[in-house]
């Protein structure tokens, strides 16, 4: 399976509702709503609903997934993405709710945020298994990666369909001297990544501030993004921060 675009003029923005989970998980109380905002932000246009369920379940709990997976379908085209650990128990709640993608992330049961991509050398074949388990129910599979062109091959031995670049540190070199060289790493990951038939995703602290930025970079499909957009949408208001980043995500 390939899906591989060498020329993209619209990336698809897909928003992570963690941090709206996290928020109504303080109170008890099913307020915030989830179903509420996924079907508000999907009626604004993006193009799909992520979610990372914890083990401890701390923000997203894991019978968000089938209620959320049923509001996303209600608008054809769009795209429900499971965030995680492949534990056997996530893998199959992924297959349950009938995800249309899943990012497999090497989280420690109790890791605050995503910190690193996965080390293949050590986890390789492990995947492999896992990986086939999801495909084998039409689920497509990202691996979440650092930017560095010698995992690509490691990344497309393991069945993989796209991976989903780890962006903290062009985050963090972003309006510094650093910025030129770290974006080139990431350049040069895509596009081995696209030279091998893999789809290449991003995210990790992108914002309004240094999306546009990145998408210089050639034939990102999907920028999944949550924590910076939820603040964005508290100093500007929801409708405002959306349209401004599908008018980011769709520039030529």
């Amino acid at each position: 399976m390939t899906d591989v675009k060498t020329s993209v003029t619209t990336t698809n923005l897909s928003v992570n509702v963690n941090k709206l989970a996290l928020l109504r998980n303080s109170r008890g109380r099913d307020f915030p709503s989830l179903t509420h905002f996924a079907e508000r932000f999907l009626e604004l246009g993006v193009h799909g609903i992520t979610v990372h369920p914890r083990p401890d379940e701390r923000h997203v709990r894991f019978a968000d997934l089938p209620v959320l997976a049923g509001i996303v379908r209600k608008f054809p085209g769009r795209e429900f993405n499971v965030e995680g650990y492949p534990s056997d128990d996530f893998l199959q709640r992924v297959i349950d709710c009938q995800a249309q993608q899943c990012t497999l992330v090497p989280d420690a049961a109790d890791q605050l945020t995503s910190d690193h991509g996965w080390n293949l050398h050590q986890h390789g074949q492990w995947l492999k298994a896992r990986i086939a388990r999801l495909k084998a129910h039409n689920i497509r599979v990202s691996l979440f990666l650092d930017p560095d062109p010698a995992l690509i091959e490691l990344a497309a031995s393991t069945g993989a369909d796209r991976i989903e670049l780890y962006t903290e540190s062009y985050a963090v070199a972003f309006g510094t001297s650093e910025q030129k060289r770290v974006t080139e790493q990431f350049r040069l990951t895509a596009q081995a990544a696209q030279a091998v038939g893999l789809g290449v995703n991003a995210g990790h602290d992108l914002s309004l501030h240094n999306l546009s930025a990145f998408l210089a970079i050639n034939g990102i499909l999907e920028v999944s993004i949550g924590h910076a957009l939820m603040v964005e949408c508290i100093e500007q208001g929801l409708d405002s921060v959306i349209r401004q980043y599908l008018q980011i995500c769709a520039a030529p």
